[in-house]
């Protein structure tokens, strides 16, 4: 059959054995036949506060946390109907905040096709730094003693709003709502403490489960006793197209906008595969290594003991030059070795989580990575082994399993989450 995988801007196609494959996509949603509208009426009827336009006054400073450009979320669309709620503030009273976390700045061009050229022209935009101490604020600790550190320009905003995407999350659950502000708009040293190994490792922290996920649970105390004066979140389609819009109180909105993700993105499947295939949802979810891991954690869910993963991730940006994770993986030999010393206590370096995840994934099982952007020896510094044919690789690995083996398809790679029944 032929499956046609999300891979950089232009995707993949792919032959796989008709009796043997099992795709599993997400429920198609059709995008709002008037997004524009649905906004605007989430603003203006929210969940658990008033309008908008209402809780704002024209002398207050406004701060609104957005997505960068490694999340899909339409806010090109998003931020003009939430701005017009907002004509009564002077613009120069208005910031954006692009909620990074630890990722790198966004660059001009990145910034006006996320937000839209007049947007991104007409306000102050600001990358979060999570590394530019005189940037952050201390504004206390969790009950669980997790230093608080956020965003000054946050921080000190009379007025601030969240804008995100609701999605399954690889450890923190679900994307959006809370994550906004941590980690989003955190400094690193409370990331680190959100992302540590014993958190990463917790067995309830993991896709769709936010309740007693501990990293969630800490994400939405930072939140609460940080405050959020409204929030508004929007689930999309795999054609990047808003298919319901959610706002108002935080938490309230958050969790309307979960249920609607959970039943569009989570599938069970009666049996473990011998061969799962993934993709990292294309660009720009697919920019990079460090982002792929998710796509592979999301075929790790159902691929049996001893089997193999396959994923299509192009990596348009490398794996990346920044941060640690490249470096972490580069300067061990083996990634057993790797996960014993971040579990080590007292280990603590950024992006340690995703190569402990990478890790536990490859101790189960072995993953290949075609990419169009890495080198051969790029990949495999990665511990991962580099392909280019990936029906050619199925057809090998399914030779080696035997004539009872079966391919598990995943088009969108973490925009589904399969999970065993």
């Amino acid at each position: 059959m032929r499956v046609e995988l999300a891979y950089g801007r232009g995707g993949l196609s792919v032959d796989l054995p008709d009796d043997r494959t099992t795709v599993i996509q997400p429920t198609f949603v059709p995008g709002l036949p008037d997004p524009e509208g649905a906004l605007r009426t989430a603003l203006r009827n929210p969940i658990g506060t008033p309008p908008l336009r209402r809780m704002v006054d024209r002398a207050q400073s406004v701060a609104i946390a957005v997505c960068d450009v490694t999340r899909p979320m339409p806010s090109a669309a998003v931020l003009p109907v939430l701005l017009a709620e907002l004509g009564h503030v002077p613009d120069e009273r208005i910031v954006i905040l692009v909620a990074t976390g630890t990722h790198r700045g966004n660059t001009a061009e990145e910034l006006d096709e996320m937000l839209g050229v007049e947007v991104a022209r007409r306000f102050e935009v600001v990358n979060h730094s999570a590394f530019d101490e005189a940037g952050l604020k201390r504004v206390g600790d969790t009950p669980d003693g997790i230093p608080i550190w956020l965003d000054r320009r946050w921080v000190e905003a009379d007025f601030r709003i969240t804008t995100g995407f609701v999605e399954p999350h690889f450890f923190a659950g679900f994307s959006g709502g809370p994550k906004m502000v941590a980690p989003g708009l955190a400094g690193l040293e409370t990331v680190m403490r959100l992302h540590s190994a014993p958190l990463i490792g917790h067995e309830r922290s993991k896709w769709g489960i936010t309740e007693g996920n501990p990293i969630h649970d800490a994400v939405r105390q930072i939140a609460r006793q940080t405050g959020v004066d409204f929030a508004l979140d929007v689930t999309i389609n795999r054609r990047r197209q808003i298919t319901s819009a959610y706002a108002g109180e935080l938490f309230a909105e958050h969790q309307a906008a979960t249920a609607v993700a959970r039943r569009a993105a989570m599938r069970g499947v009666p049996r473990p595969f011998e061969v799962v295939v993934t993709t990292n949802s294309g660009y720009p979810l697919d920019l990079n290594l460090y982002q792929t891991i998710k796509g592979v954690s999301a075929a790790a869910q159902v691929v049996r003991d001893g089997g193999a993963i396959v994923c299509a991730s192009e990596c348009s940006d490398g794996i990346p030059e920044h941060g640690e994770y490249g470096k972490m993986l580069s300067e061990s030999s083996s990634l057993r070795e790797l996960s014993r010393t971040i579990r080590s206590p007292g280990h603590s370096r950024q992006d340690q989580w995703q190569v402990q995840i990478q890790a536990d994934i490859q101790q189960r099982a072995d993953v290949y990575l075609k990419s169009d952007f890495l080198s051969d020896a790029q990949v495999r510094g990665a511990h991962l082994e580099p392909i280019d044919d990936v029906e050619a690789k199925v057809i090998g690995l399914l030779a080696a399993f035997g004539e009872e083996a079966a391919v598990c398809a995943l088009p969108e790679g973490p925009q589904t989450i399969p999970y065993l029944l």
